[in-house]
Order: C-alpha cells, then structure tokens, then sequence
C-alpha cells in the first residue's frame, strides 16, 4: 500500500527547532564527510560508496516506520548532509567541475525534482507528508539540497576566498532574509522553505569547518572526532526533546 492512514506524519514539523536541528546535522554532515575522505584518507569515490549505503540503509528504515520518529529522521537527514559533503567534493575535486559548475549541475537537478514532483503530486509540501511516493520526493529533494548546499558553502570559501566565519555570516544574512520574507510578505512559504534549507547547509558546514580547519586558515583546529562528538551530544539533547514533544501532541490529540 502506499497510502497511510489519514495523521500518520512521517517527518518533522517546521518549527525554531527544526532549523537549530538542521544546522547541528549539516555541522556533523560535514565534519563525518571530511573524516572519511580525509582522515581516513580513503578518497572522494570511496566515501561516497560508503556514506551512499549507509545514506540507503537509514533512508530503508525511515520508509519502513509507520509514523515519525524524531531519532530516525534526524539520522537521515545526517545522512544527507554526510552524502552532500562527497558529492560536492568529488565533483569539484575528482571530477574538476569546480564549486561553480558544480552548484549549476545540482541546482538544475533540484529544480527538476521539484518539478516532478509538483507534477506527478499535484502539490509540493513538506509537511505533514503521509504517502510513501510523496516522501521519496521529499528525501531526494533534501539530498540534493544538501548537496547543493555544500558546493555553494565551498564556492563561497574557495572561489570567493571568504573566511569561514564570513561565509557563516554571509550565509546566516541570507537566512535571516528569507525569515522576514517569510513574516512580512505572501512570497510561497514552499519556495522560501527551500532557499532556507539549502543555505542552512553552507551555514552549518561553514560552521563544521570553523571548528576543524587548522588555526592558520581561520579555524580552531579541533580533531573531527571532538566536534563530531560535541555536535552529537547536542543533537541527541535536542532530538530528545523533540520527540518528547511530539509524544505530548500525540496523546493530547487522542
């Protein structure tokens, strides 16, 4: 079946904890894509296949819940954000596309998922999202986001030579932009939905690299596995609360 019964979410509300939320994933995303293909010094095609099938085996079990589960969701959406990370690097530097094609290529693929999806769906809307066929658009969607997201936080270091606190800043003016759009205007709070989410990726992975990058590059040098750790910590205290949350509305609703 690919229906649910009517109530059934199966992904997060949008809510002020929902974009901290995203932020720490990107922050990990990031600092987990670089331990692979960095630390571990196993290669951009290598880290892909491997970050790719986790990515599949999280996204399999999201699928194979009947409601949402704030721990499993969030852990798909890490999945991404560490997927985006070896997509964007291989491009540019397996690849030699650059940052700038690189964006160009994704951004296009984004739009085209939109587009299928508005078309096959008749609507595109992020929550709540109850039918499986419309949650496979939406996690393609926010693969591509994050990928998307990736190469531009990369562009901004790389090609525009920003530091990672001004490509942080940047990017969080952006965001705050597109909240008082949000506010004060009738602009389509999908559309906004997803320029919010594609620039929290380069905020969060700018933020991942302040943490890791070398002090001479404007970092502060600490090992992945400290910031992993640390982001972890915070994520668990806040996916906790989250679900807390959610059970709370559950029984109050029932």
């Amino acid at each position: 079946m690919i229906n649910r019964p009517i109530g059934l979410n199966k992904v997060a509300r949008i809510t002020l904890l929902f974009w901290i939320l995203k932020i720490l994933a990107t922050t990990l995303g990031e600092v987990l894509g670089d331990f692979f293909s960095m630390s571990l010094n196993i290669g951009y095609i290598y880290s892909l296949l491997i970050t790719f099938v986790l990515f599949i085996l999280v996204l399999v079990w999201q699928l194979r819940q009947e409601k949402f589960h704030a721990a499993i969701y969030w852990l798909v959406i890490v999945g991404t954000t560490t997927v985006g990370t070896e997509i964007s690097d291989l491009m540019d530097r397996t690849l030699g596309m650059g940052y700038a094609w690189g964006s160009s290529i994704l951004f296009s693929a984004l739009l085209i998922v939109l587009f299928l999806w508005y078309r096959n769906i008749g609507e595109i809307k992020v929550y709540p999202i109850v039918e499986r066929r419309v949650e496979f658009y939406y996690w393609f969607a926010i693969l591509i986001s994050n990928s998307l997201g990736t190469a531009f936080g990369d562009f901004l270091s790389d090609n525009l030579g920003m530091s990672y606190l001004t490509g942080a800043a940047f990017t969080a003016g952006i965001i705050v932009i597109v909240v008082l759009l949000h506010y004060f205007t009738k602009i389509n709070e999908i559309l906004l939905f997803w320029i919010a989410f594609i620039f929290t990726r380069p905020f969060g992975a700018t933020f991942g690299d302040f943490l890791t990058k070398p002090i001479e590059k404007g970092g502060l040098d600490f090992s992945r596995g400290i910031a992993a750790l640390v982001t972890t910590a915070i994520m668990a205290i806040l996916i906790y609360f989250s679900q807390r949350c959610t059970q709370k509305k559950e029984v109050s609703n029932a």
